[in-house]
């Protein structure tokens, strides 16, 4: 019943345009573990009204048959500031028309009057104890994209079986409800509660326990620039640094404000290096700021940059800022916490394709390190069964600039991580250190951690598929690889088939899942390479890290190892030119 999206399809047929049809009607976007993510537009491969309503009866009949007390508990939904006006999709519709399933089915929802980051809704589940969250978003995709994200009443992402679950039933109730349509409905409805003043109390009272450095937040003379590119980030990030007592950072003024066109970036991605921080470095010049903090547009990523005294600005990888994360909120725990917990019963977390550098902490130290599968679907899932059995989970991170820096969100978080960066580089410029400075120390102290990542993009599952399947018959049938190059493989996990041969029964521990691609390489010179395929996006991607005993000082050539390994892990087994792969460029 959306006029534009009805529109587009009818001058497809008039014009007997079998090709766009096909594209727009050929298969059903599919329903995950990252729920949806797909480009808005007509027909069922994409994000519109009609989508929105199958998805969310599916979700709402799955949630009906696995919680008795659904209709007195009910959901929260949220939404970013996507908009797409050629079919008139939008984060704001969607949210109103999955509010009107749920109220529909008499299901209490808690829906945001407006924007929030995508961080607040897991918090709701958690603090208003629900059944379930959604958020309306597709984080830092290009602007015709959007998604659908889905957490269970844990607060965490959902996992298996929940995705299944969710897609079965959504095959199930296609055909809108009576009503589904018209979301005006939900405004005279008792059912409909708004959570926005009360969380945006409630997240920055609980925040506010992982503040440990109020007196030297109130008097540091180091200067912030914050840019929320486009997105949601920027009022919530002002309401942390004053929560902390921080004056506020100075905000990018072209960036600051919701813009769903993002037409000052390529990518709204701050992955994606300097170019997405042109104009905060300018910023930053212009008003003497020595630390840049860029939240992606949901605000649950966080990238850091710092001035250097060569007058070049370092952007920190996630893994670095991984490290110094973990390295301050182990250190304040340490300083600040020790009665409240033992030191057996502290755990941080990071996925498998992010840096070793909290294992090498934990050894030191005495705490827990565990690993989970990549995503914070994992880590949230797996910190909350620990917090369950009594345990303090500290800190969890994935290199893709992820960061759970407070119990209060089982997710990343780059609200909390941005203002939690800017009270640790407030201690250390009381000490005379940088970021950069204490990230040399923490190498120092537990071991070098090296690591290069990137992808290549390809929008071609076959070749996806041809590319691993050579890996996994390198040398003959079954059989992996046993050198890349010069470097020799001494060790190989398949996270797809289940295969470890570091193992005594070669089989792995971590679980395994068939419908995406990741094997790891550790090579004899202590180096470890994953490749494996994007969940959201066409891209195959490959991580990489070298890790030095605490002593070993030679970064150059650690640096210059890694970057040999590098090259020939691309040359070897991805062959960029036989694969016509495009390389990622800055």
């Amino acid at each position: 019943q959306n006029p534009k999206t009805s529109a587009i399809v009818k001058q497809l047929v008039a014009e007997g345009n079998v090709g766009e049809l096909q594209k727009y009607f050929g298969s059903r976007m599919e329903f995950g573990t990252a729920g949806l993510r797909a480009a808005m537009g007509a027909g069922i491969s994409h994000m519109n009204d009609l989508t929105i309503i199958q998805t969310t009866q599916g979700l709402c009949r799955y949630l009906e048959k696995n919680f008795s007390h659904l209709k007195k508990r009910g959901v929260v939904i949220g939404f970013d500031a996507r908009a797409h006006l050629s079919s008139g999709g939008s984060s704001k519709r969607f949210a109103r028309l999955a509010a009107n399933t749920f109220i529909s089915q008499g299901v209490p929802v808690y829906l945001f009057s407006d924007i929030t980051p995508t961080p607040f809704v897991p918090y709701t589940v958690t603090h208003l104890k629900l059944c379930a969250g959604i958020m309306v978003t597709a984080s830092h995709n290009p602007k015709q994209d959007n998604g659908y994200k889905v957490y269970w009443e844990n607060g965490a992402q959902i996992i298996s079986p929940h995705d299944k679950g969710i897609s079965q039933a959504i095959e199930k109730n296609q055909e809108p409800w009576p009503q589904a349509w018209d979301d005006k409905l939900i405004d005279s409805s008792p059912l409909l509660h708004d959570p926005y003043a009360t969380v945006n109390k409630e997240y920055f009272k609980d925040i506010q326990k992982q503040c440990f450095h109020r007196n030297i937040n109130k008097e540091t003379n180091l200067k912030f620039v914050h840019t929320s590119v486009h997105g949601v980030g920027h009022k919530f990030v002002q309401l942390a640094f004053k929560a902390f007592d921080l004056s506020p950072p100075f905000a990018v003024p072209e960036q600051k404000d919701p813009d769903p066109e993002f037409p000052t970036v390529k990518y709204p991605n701050p992955e994606e290096g300097k170019g997405v921080l042109t104009l905060s470095f300018a910023l930053a010049e212009k008003d003497g700021a020595k630390i840049i903090l860029a939240n992606d547009p949901d605000a649950d990523r966080l990238a850091v940059a710092e001035k250097q005294e060569s007058g070049e600005w370092k952007v920190f990888s996630g893994n670095e800022l991984g490290a110094l994360l973990g390295w301050w909120i182990f250190t304040c725990w340490k300083n600040h916490n020790r009665g409240t917990c033992a030191i057996k019963d502290v755990y941080m977390l990071s996925s498998t394709v992010s840096s070793k550098i909290l294992r090498a902490i934990a050894l030191k130290e005495g705490f827990h390190f565990e690993e989970t599968l990549t995503g914070f679907k994992w880590m949230g899932n797996r910190a909350k069964q620990l917090m369950d059995q009594g345990k303090a989970v500290l800190f969890a991170f994935e290199e893709a600039i992820g960061y759970m820096c407070c119990p209060a969100v089982l997710d990343k978080d780059g609200v909390s991580a941005a203002v939690i960066t800017a009270e640790m580089a407030s201690f250390l410029a009381t000490r005379n250190l940088s970021l950069s400075q204490q990230l040399k120390a923490v190498y120092d102290e537990y071991g070098f951690h090296i690591t290069k990542a990137s992808y290549f993009i390809c929008h071609d599952p076959k070749v996806i598929q041809q590319l691993f399947d050579n890996l996994r018959n390198f040398d003959g049938k079954n059989t992996y690889p046993k050198s890349c190059g010069r470097f020799k493989v001494s060790g190989i996990r398949d996270l797809t088939t289940g295969y470890d041969s570091s193992q005594p029964d070669q089989k792995a521990i971590l679980p395994t899942s068939k419908s995406s691609q990741m094997i790891t390489f550790t090579f004899a010179n202590g180096g470890v390479a994953t490749m494996r395929t994007s969940g959201t996006e066409p891209k195959i991607k490959y991580y990489s890290e070298l890790c030095a005993p605490p002593g070993n000082s030679d970064v150059e050539q650690l640096k210059k190892e890694l970057d040999e390994l590098v090259n020939a892990l691309e040359k070897h087994f991805f062959q960029p030119e036989k694969n016509n792969l495009q390389r990622k460029t800055e």
